[in-house]
């Protein structure tokens, strides 16, 4: 059995690469395609990870589940995209605490689908979080965004791509994994690419969107280091996350997530110039709070 500390520390780890990979694509949606950024980053990514799983023989792409694989690769595809859709048009940290109210989607998950028992505090710890969101979003006021839709629909398809992986990862290595994972974007990206790589739909209003729909474009100076240091922390993060859900409990670990947001905080106040409101800070700390609720539950019940 793994230990709970190993698994956090490759949470944690993951979360990091994902604040650095998330303030590197928003710093280039102005000027690059959606699709073509995560080509490059998943070619990238299987360039380091095809080797890593080849050491165990061709034997090792095997898998007995490969419907599970496909499902849980368009979740991640579909949370991927809609999340920088949506990042295009949103302050970092906003975007990002909407988007990890899919530890909280987990946690109401991993209970009706995978079996684990949540407590009075777990409970408690998803309320919490979603009055955060709804600090975070606050979809009552005048000037309310629909862009927040767009990582809201990212959180939920995570929290399916966190279940399955719990489901399937006892009898998977976190390798093939992570392989399967970045294929799914290759795929979904080159596909995108072949249709809408050329401009033709491309002059939308909506950042966002216009982030989708642009053309591809050759990587010019310095944005080759941004390209491949994507493609390097996506693979830092699959191989993390994946080995962490393959190894603990989904409600257990969710809360950890929660650590990107202090992260890209600091990365969108530095980079961006992006603070959030008084509304939003509240919200961000009490979605923060719902995690530590979480993680001391987890405590009590290990003793």
């Amino acid at each position: 059995m793994v230990s709970n500390f190993k698994t956090v520390a490759a949470i944690l780890l993951a979360m990091f690469c994902i604040s650095i990979m998330d303030t590197i694509i928003k710093m280039l949606s102005g000027v690059y395609a959606l699709h073509q950024l995560v080509f490059f980053r998943a070619s990238i990514s299987l360039a380091i990870l095809l080797p890593l799983l080849l050491r165990f023989g061709v034997t090792a792409l095997k898998t007995q589940r490969p419907g599970a694989h496909l499902s849980r690769g368009l979740l991640l595809v579909t949370a991927n995209l809609t999340y920088y859709i949506g990042l295009a048009s949103l302050p970092l940290a906003e975007a990002s605490a909407v988007v990890f109210t899919a530890p909280v989607i987990i946690a109401v998950f991993s209970r009706y689908f995978l079996r684990e028992a949540l407590g009075a505090l777990r409970w408690s710890a998803v309320l919490i979080g979603l009055v955060g969101m709804l600090c975070v979003v606050q979809p009552f006021a005048v000037d309310a965004r629909l862009a927040y839709f767009w990582p809201l629909i990212a959180a939920f398809c995570y929290a399916g791509f966190a279940i399955i992986t719990r489901h399937i990862g006892p009898t998977e290595r976190a390798t093939l994994l992570a392989v399967t994972a970045q294929c799914s974007f290759l795929v979904a990206s080159g596909l995108f690419g072949l249709v809408l790589g050329h401009g033709e739909f491309s002059g939308h209003s909506d950042p966002g969107i216009e982030f989708f729909l642009r053309a591809w474009r050759s990587p010019q100076g310095t944005d080759l280091i941004f390209l491949v240091a994507i493609g390097v922390f996506s693979t830092i993060t699959a191989l993390s996350i994946s080995f962490a859900y393959r190894s603990n409990e989904a409600s257990f670990l969710a809360p950890f997530e929660y650590a990107v947001l202090p992260l890209v905080l600091l990365w969108g106040f530095l980079v961006f110039n992006e603070f959030p409101d008084r509304l939003a800070l509240v919200g961000i700390f009490l979605i923060v709070t719902g995690g530590l609720v979480v993680w001391l539950d987890g405590k009590h019940q290990a003793k």
